[in-house]
Protein backbone atom coordinates (compact mmCIF):
# COMPACT_ATOMS: atom_id res chain seq x y z
CA UNK A 1 0.00 0.00 0.00
CA UNK A 2 1.26 3.48 -0.98
CA UNK A 3 0.65 6.84 0.67
CA UNK A 4 2.22 9.81 -0.89
CA UNK A 5 1.76 12.05 1.89
CA UNK A 6 1.93 15.91 1.54
CA UNK A 7 2.08 18.79 4.30
CA UNK A 8 -0.99 21.14 3.67
CA UNK A 9 -1.92 24.52 4.61
CA UNK A 10 -5.01 24.27 3.14
CA UNK A 11 -6.37 21.06 0.74
CA UNK A 12 -10.38 20.15 -0.80
CA UNK A 13 -11.60 17.78 -2.87
CA UNK A 14 -14.63 18.42 -5.76
CA UNK A 15 -16.90 15.75 -7.23
CA UNK A 16 -19.48 17.29 -9.80
CA UNK A 17 -17.93 21.05 -9.22
CA UNK A 18 -19.34 20.33 -5.14
CA UNK A 19 -16.97 20.62 -2.64
CA UNK A 20 -16.82 17.04 -1.00
CA UNK A 21 -13.89 17.88 1.51
CA UNK A 22 -11.91 20.35 2.82
CA UNK A 23 -9.16 21.08 5.39
CA UNK A 24 -6.46 23.60 6.57
CA UNK A 25 -3.43 23.10 8.09
CA UNK A 26 -2.68 19.04 7.73
CA UNK A 27 -2.31 16.23 5.67
CA UNK A 28 -2.88 15.56 2.26
CA UNK A 29 -2.53 11.70 1.54
CA UNK A 30 -3.27 9.76 -1.99
CA UNK A 31 -3.79 6.65 -1.65
CA UNK A 32 -2.66 3.96 -3.40
CA UNK A 33 -3.52 -0.21 -2.99
CA UNK A 34 -1.12 -2.32 -4.63
CA UNK A 35 -2.78 -6.24 -5.60
CA UNK A 36 -1.55 -8.18 -2.31
CA UNK A 37 -2.05 -5.43 0.04
CA UNK A 38 -4.53 -6.66 3.09
CA UNK A 39 -5.60 -5.56 5.94
CA UNK A 40 -2.05 -5.47 7.53
CA UNK A 41 -1.07 -3.29 5.19
CA UNK A 42 -3.86 -0.99 5.90
CA UNK A 43 -3.21 -0.07 9.70
CA UNK A 44 -0.01 -0.22 9.09
CA UNK A 45 -0.17 2.92 6.65
CA UNK A 46 -2.34 4.40 8.96
CA UNK A 47 0.17 4.30 11.74
CA UNK A 48 2.65 5.72 9.55
CA UNK A 49 0.83 8.31 8.30
CA UNK A 50 -0.68 9.70 11.72
CA UNK A 51 3.05 9.28 13.12
CA UNK A 52 5.02 10.71 10.73
CA UNK A 53 7.01 13.93 11.65
CA UNK A 54 6.85 16.41 9.26
CA UNK A 55 5.64 19.20 11.28
CA UNK A 56 8.65 21.85 12.77
CA UNK A 57 9.59 21.84 16.72
CA UNK A 58 9.82 25.01 18.16
CA UNK A 59 13.74 24.41 16.47
CA UNK A 60 12.62 24.27 13.05
CA UNK A 61 12.93 20.89 13.04
CA UNK A 62 10.57 17.73 11.70
CA UNK A 63 9.64 16.81 14.53
CA UNK A 64 6.25 16.92 15.06
CA UNK A 65 3.25 14.51 13.50
CA UNK A 66 -0.25 15.31 12.26
CA UNK A 67 -1.64 14.33 15.61
CA UNK A 68 1.02 16.56 17.86
CA UNK A 69 -0.01 19.43 15.46
CA UNK A 70 -3.62 18.83 15.90
CA UNK A 71 -3.92 18.83 12.30
CA UNK A 72 -6.36 17.70 9.45
CA UNK A 73 -5.88 14.27 7.53
CA UNK A 74 -7.39 14.99 4.05
CA UNK A 75 -7.19 10.86 2.19
CA UNK A 76 -7.28 10.47 -1.33
CA UNK A 77 -7.74 7.69 -3.42
CA UNK A 78 -5.44 7.27 -5.90
CA UNK A 79 -5.45 4.42 -8.32
CA UNK A 80 -2.26 5.45 -10.13
CA UNK A 81 -0.11 5.20 -7.27
CA UNK A 82 -0.06 1.38 -7.76
CA UNK A 83 1.50 2.01 -11.58
CA UNK A 84 4.64 0.22 -12.96
CA UNK A 85 6.37 2.80 -14.76
CA UNK A 86 10.05 1.01 -15.62
CA UNK A 87 9.35 0.04 -19.37
CA UNK A 88 7.80 2.18 -22.20
CA UNK A 89 5.78 5.42 -21.99
CA UNK A 90 2.54 4.25 -20.39
CA UNK A 91 1.63 2.77 -17.48
CA UNK A 92 0.42 -0.87 -16.59
CA UNK A 93 -1.60 -0.98 -13.73
CA UNK A 94 -1.21 -4.85 -13.43
CA UNK A 95 0.15 -4.22 -9.54
CA UNK A 96 -2.96 -2.27 -8.38
CA UNK A 97 -5.39 -4.30 -6.28
CA UNK A 98 -8.64 -5.04 -8.50
CA UNK A 99 -11.42 -2.00 -7.94
CA UNK A 100 -13.53 -4.02 -5.35
CA UNK A 101 -10.67 -4.87 -3.38
CA UNK A 102 -8.82 -1.16 -3.79
CA UNK A 103 -11.86 0.24 -2.69
CA UNK A 104 -12.62 -2.06 0.27
CA UNK A 105 -9.05 -1.72 1.42
CA UNK A 106 -9.52 2.34 1.17
CA UNK A 107 -12.44 1.95 3.10
CA UNK A 108 -10.25 -0.06 5.73
CA UNK A 109 -7.73 2.71 5.79
CA UNK A 110 -10.58 5.38 6.28
CA UNK A 111 -12.33 3.37 9.08
CA UNK A 112 -8.69 2.80 11.26
CA UNK A 113 -7.81 6.70 10.76
CA UNK A 114 -11.32 7.74 11.89
CA UNK A 115 -11.39 5.34 15.28
CA UNK A 116 -7.84 6.26 16.27
CA UNK A 117 -7.88 10.08 14.72
CA UNK A 118 -11.03 12.05 14.35
CA UNK A 119 -10.12 14.64 12.18
CA UNK A 120 -10.24 12.94 8.79
CA UNK A 121 -11.84 13.75 5.80
CA UNK A 122 -12.20 11.36 2.61
CA UNK A 123 -12.09 11.66 -1.62
CA UNK A 124 -14.46 9.39 -3.12
CA UNK A 125 -13.49 6.21 -4.69
CA UNK A 126 -14.05 5.61 -8.45
CA UNK A 127 -14.75 9.15 -8.52
CA UNK A 128 -13.53 12.15 -11.19
CA UNK A 129 -11.86 14.16 -8.32
CA UNK A 130 -10.56 17.68 -8.61
CA UNK A 131 -7.84 17.65 -5.69
CA UNK A 132 -7.01 21.32 -5.06
CA UNK A 133 -3.87 21.91 -2.53
CA UNK A 134 -0.94 24.30 -1.02
CA UNK A 135 1.73 22.11 -0.09
CA UNK A 136 3.07 23.73 2.52
CA UNK A 137 7.46 23.90 2.04
CA UNK A 138 6.93 22.04 -0.21
CA UNK A 139 7.01 18.98 1.99
CA UNK A 140 6.31 14.98 0.28
CA UNK A 141 7.17 11.51 1.43
CA UNK A 142 6.30 8.90 -0.34
CA UNK A 143 5.47 5.72 2.31
CA UNK A 144 5.15 2.45 1.10
CA UNK A 145 3.90 -0.87 3.23
CA UNK A 146 4.25 -3.75 1.38
CA UNK A 147 3.55 -7.35 1.88
CA UNK A 148 5.58 -9.64 3.87
CA UNK A 149 7.59 -12.12 2.16
CA UNK A 150 6.35 -16.01 3.12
Amino acid sequence: MIGLLQRVSSASVIVDDRVIAAIDRGILVLVGVERDDADAQAERLVERLLGYRVFADADGKMNLSVRDVGGSVLLVPQFTLAADTQKGMRASFTSAAPPQEGERLFDRVVAIARASYGLVQTGRFGAEMKVTLINDGPVTFWLRCAPREP
